[in-house]
């Protein structure tokens, strides 16, 4: 697929010398010895098959091959520096760096999240998005927001919510397929949301409903895609009191019940217990759980 790309010490050797037409100093700036330098350069012609230097006795100077291939090399390696800033970047940079389930990013987070950037504007944060409770990565993550009952050896636990469960669908659904009591969920999809322990069958029983298989229905690996579908009348979520306020504000989603069930899982902020921690990390610390 790429049997055409010239390696890139060759291509780094190149931008180096024809930007400050000098071996030598492109040597310098890379650290390695001015014959190394010549030798990548002419690597590269000969795997061109095209000279890019004119070489003077004290100077170099770019053939017209030489002036064409060098902004295209330049931006090459810029877009490789910059893809490589965005995707590693937080290691080298010094903003603070907090995974979160996707779910609670957008739903919980993303409302609340500019109150904390307008506090404190010289911090930088970098937010990464996650589907599954992956162990948290000390050399990845300062924060990790992970849900569970609050058992991480080794962390510190700040829980954020206190949840109850209790069914969700359009507003237009209960009336199209009615929706009085819970037994009635036998006749409606019901949307599963998969790693929570705590779920359908935990709320049918709690409410005494006795006609409804809690093992139907659509199986999705996140609540924003459960909630979603049943904005679109595609079925019943089984909404989380922390995730599903929005839509409930917005009226995308109604409770056909007024049966909330609490139970014990909820959201928990996560640091570690050991090791020199991010320094805008208690600040982010206090002012997330003081939104609970």
């Amino acid at each position: 697929m790429h049997s055409d790309l010239p390696p890139l010490t060759w291509l780094r050797a190149f931008e180096a010398a024809a930007r400050t037409l000098s071996f030598t100093n492109a040597a310098t700036e890379l650290h390695v010895t001015q014959a190394a330098v010549s030798k990548h350069v002419k690597s590269l012609e000969l795997h061109l098959r095209h000279q890019l230097f004119r070489r003077r006795p004290r100077s170099l100077e770019l053939t017209k091959s030489g002036e064409a291939y060098l902004p295209k090399v330049q931006d090459a390696l810029e877009r490789l520096a910059i893809g490589t800033r965005e995707v590693f970047g937080h290691r080298q940079a010094p903003g603070l760096t907090l995974r979160c389930a996707v779910s609670f990013a957008v739903n919980w987070l993303a409302p609340r999240l500019p109150e904390f950037l307008e506090r404190h504007p010289g911090t930088s944060v970098r937010v990464i998005s996650s589907v599954w409770n992956d162990p948290f990565d000390k050399d990845a993550f300062d924060l990790d927001i992970q849900y569970g009952t609050g058992d991480w050896p080794g962390y510190v636990s700040h829980r954020l919510t206190n949840e109850a469960i209790t069914p969700l669908c359009a507003p237009d659904l209960a009336s199209r397929i009615p929706l009085r009591k819970p037994d009635d969920l036998g006749r409606h999809r019901l949307l599963h949301v998969l790693g929570y322990q705590e779920g359908w069958g935990i709320w049918l029983n709690a409410v005494g409903a006795k006609a409804v298989d809690p093992g139907k229905g659509l199986q999705l690996d996140n609540s924003l895609m459960a909630f979603e579908i049943a904005a679109e009348g595609g079925g019943v979520a089984l909404g989380r009191t922390s995730l599903a306020e929005r839509d409930l504000a917005l009226g995308r989603l109604v409770a056909p019940f007024a049966l909330n069930v609490p139970i014990a899982e909820g959201f928990h902020l996560l640091r570690p217990e050991a090791g020199n921690s991010h320094p805008d990390a208690l600040a982010f610390v206090d002012w997330i759980t003081s939104k609970v």
